[in-house]
């Protein structure tokens, strides 16, 4: 089998299905009937010699098999190269839009004016963010063909996604200033055993490290608050609501003009690492070579 054994027609039937999660939606977004959008997937099962997707009578969703899944990737690689030879010989280049899911943290002091410089680079290129947990970014990268790549912290990447590192952060106490905490040099996690803590949601690689740090010594935190993000956390530590653990960008970016104090607790907890997630086995388009190529320059030239 190769190459020509297959048609565009056919392939663009596999990922809309993918990607609407029906037959009638995949019928809708390629202007044909629900029947011609199943004979060109059972034609092109036929050819594969597998079943892509499970036929429920019934059920609205439509879920793809593991063998729809590996093929996914390639199906969608091989309509982006049909495109680009499409307009090998275009005299203008098209417009191109890729789908970037992001932490809310990694969104807000890093990639807005990350974005806003490739924008400038690279004005063809619509680059569209999404604010997700970490836990969310996987699981639209695993599930949505539309997403393209994450940027994220991952606590342990899925065995599916690969991850390309970017930076890593240590973490800091933040308190009201001239807070007692703040004097203890250095200051150890065992002072904040009895202090009101306010700490990231459950499920996320923030909690998750702090949580790991404060067991492996022994102590229970007095966790008084959770919130979703970084930003709300400074604003509760200074309304005076209690301390906080909070990864910091050597910038100062996420505490400047706030009042509140910080004070680093070095390698008591384990850093945060953020980087790229892509799908294993994907041929990102190039334009996604261009953003992750571009991202990766920013911060080593940082």
């Amino acid at each position: 089998m190769n190459a020509s054994d297959f048609s565009t027609d056919q392939i663009a039937a596999f990922v809309e299905l993918a990607r609407r999660g029906s037959l009638r939606g995949a019928a809708v977004a390629l202007h044909i009937t629900e029947q011609g959008a199943r004979n060109r997937l059972l034609a092109l099962e036929e050819k594969l010699g597998v079943q892509l997707y499970r036929k429920k009578q019934g059920v609205r969703k439509t879920q793809l098999t593991e063998q729809g899944r590996r093929f996914l990737p390639h199906a969608r690689s091989f309509l982006e190269r049909a495109r680009e030879l499409a307009e090998l010989f275009a005299s203008e280049p098209s417009e191109q839009e890729i789908h970037v899911v992001a932490s809310q943290y990694l969104i807000l002091y890093v990639l807005i004016d990350a974005v806003r410089r490739f924008r400038a680079a690279f004005p063809r290129i619509h680059v569209r963010l999404s604010a997700r947990t970490e836990a969310e970014i996987e699981e639209a990268l695993q599930l949505d063909p539309d997403v393209t790549l994450g940027v994220a912290a991952p606590y342990e990447p899925a065995a599916e996604l690969e991850y390309r590192h970017l930076f890593s952060m240590q973490w800091s106490l933040l308190a009201k200033p001239r807070h007692e905490l703040l004097k203890h040099r250095p200051l150890r996690l065992d002072h904040l055993a009895n202090q009101p803590l306010i700490c990231f949601e459950r499920g996320s690689t923030g909690r998750q490290h702090v949580m790991d740090a404060f067991h492996a010594r022994g102590i229970s935190p007095l966790i008084r608050m959770e919130t979703t993000n970084t930003e709300i956390i400074v604003r509760m530590v200074e309304a005076g609501l209690g301390v906080a653990i909070v990864p910091l960008l050597p910038s100062g970016a996420v505490t400047r003009g706030r009042r509140v104090g910080v004070a680093a607790l070095g390698n008591q907890v384990r850093p945060i690492h953020s980087g790229i997630l892509i799908r294993k086995g994907d041929s990102l388009s190039p334009a996604a070579r261009e953003f992750a190529a571009f991202v990766q320059r920013e911060f080593n030239e940082s």
